[in-house]
């Protein structure tokens, strides 16, 4: 029996509705305090569906092998691989699988890319990252000054927004890569990346975008936005831990990335060191069909582009609700846009007046409401904001399984914080 099969008898089901989510996450049933726990930690990684659960244990029950090899559950484990890809694509509205490479997780990725770029950077390159980034799309890039590379940072302005007149100024024909966070983990601001996209094509540079953040809340389109890399991780979007890295065609093969001598040197494989978690890579396909179970549509892909739609319009209603309960509350500073401006992640960020951010966070926990307290490793924006005497921010993250009633609940709690 495929991995997939359940998905390939066809679309014969009605289309799900997000009001009926909640029966498909069996840790949603967890008590704390006497109480339904309210998972609003959903930036840190989301809760995981039956499904998911289901495809990763199938996996291990019916062909745990490693891969390439002459027996049937190794040719399986080498379809779920391809297959994987397949879905990931269809995720990322790319062209085929071969633009999508797997890690441990985004970080590695990313390190793993860097000291690829280390190898033809040279001295006097310019390099731009941004204060609004999580470190993970930072901390690689710094290490190129290593080698000789001049990097710059663009400012965030104090309502929670990228520097754009400071990116402008910071761009120059030595500029050669551009990295950049689709949305901020910290404050939920959408970035504009067709904008940054045409900046940094007029100078020639690479760009590489974190969209870790952004993939949970909005349909993802590589081909529209033409990003030369984009990294995103499954456990931010109901699968497990795995990193993805999408690779503009042909850009990775020209890359020298580590690998031992009998690895492939062609895209996606080349940057895929060592064994794969393949049992997980079942979960991120399950993972894709989950949410595109909720979609409609010809085609996998309009069927994720629709489902994405529905999640953010369910996520957005419920973020806007607690961001002006919150907002009315005297003892609590929200940070970052307003909603209804723009596009905008459903992310919260703010500070209790007389209460550090993580004891508030813990406080919170202790009701049953799994939030978050400190920097996200976003640390240059609670630099940026002079946060770091309070502990940085409390965070709450709306999700697909989230309810109204869950935010009425939280606003009420914190409002009774002091």
């Amino acid at each position: 029996m495929s991995h997939f099969s359940h998905f390939e008898k066809g679309r014969d089901a009605q289309v799900k509705q997000l009001h009926e989510c909640r029966s498909d996450f069996p840790s949603l049933e967890r008590m704390v305090a006497g109480k339904p726990a309210a998972y609003f930690d959903g930036p840190g990684g989301t809760q995981v569906p039956r499904a998911v659960i289901e495809a990763i244990t199938h996996y291990y029950v019916t062909s745990n092998a490693n891969a390439h090899g002459p027996f049937v559950t190794s040719r399986e484990t080498d379809e779920t691989v391809d297959r994987t890809r397949e879905r990931m694509a269809a995720f990322l509205g790319a062209v085929s699988g071969e633009t999508v490479s797997f890690g441990a997780n985004m970080t590695s990725l990313a390190f793993s890319l860097s000291r690829a770029i280390s190898r033809v950077i040279r001295p006097g390159d310019e390099v731009i990252v941004t204060a609004l980034d999580h470190e993970a799309n930072r901390g690689p890039w710094l290490r190129l000054a290593e080698h000789g590379a001049v990097v710059r940072n663009v400012r965030m302005t104090q309502d929670g927004r990228l520097d754009l007149d400071d990116l402008r100024a910071q761009l120059s024909s030595r500029t050669k890569l551009v990295a950049v966070g689709y949305s901020s983990n910290a404050l939920g601001t959408v970035n504009d990346l067709p904008l940054i996209r045409r900046l940094s094509r007029e100078v020639g540079a690479w760009l590489i975008v974190d969209a870790v953040h952004y993939a949970p809340h909005f349909p993802l389109d590589v081909q529209s936005l033409d990003p030369d890399f984009l990294l995103c991780s499954a456990y931010k979007f109901y699968g497990p831990h795995v990193g993805i890295l999408y690779a503009r065609p042909g850009l990775l093969d020209q890359l020298p990335t580590d690998k031992l001598r009998p690895q492939s040197d062609e895209a996606p494989y080349r940057i895929e060191t060592g064994t794969l978690n393949f049992a997980a890579l079942a979960g991120v396909a399950a993972a894709v069909e989950y949410i595109a179970s909720y979609g409609e549509g010809d085609g996998l892909r309009r069927r994720l582009v629709d489902a994405m739609n529905r999640i953010h319009a369910h996520e957005e209603q419920l973020a806007s609700r607690l961001y002006a309960a919150l907002s009315s509350l005297p003892h609590v500073t929200v940070y970052g846009q307003p909603f209804g401006t723009g596009l905008r992640a459903p992310t919260l960020s703010f500070a209790v007046e007389g209460v550090q951010a993580p004891d508030a966070a813990r406080l919170l926990g202790e009701q049953g409401f799994f939030v978050w307290g400190g920097h996200f490793y976003a640390m240059s924006v609670i630099e940026s904001l002079g946060l770091e005497s309070q502990g940085g921010l409390v965070r709450v993250g709306i999700s697909m399984y989230n309810t109204e009633e869950e935010v009425d609940r939280l606003a009420e709690a914190i409002g009774r914080l002091r």
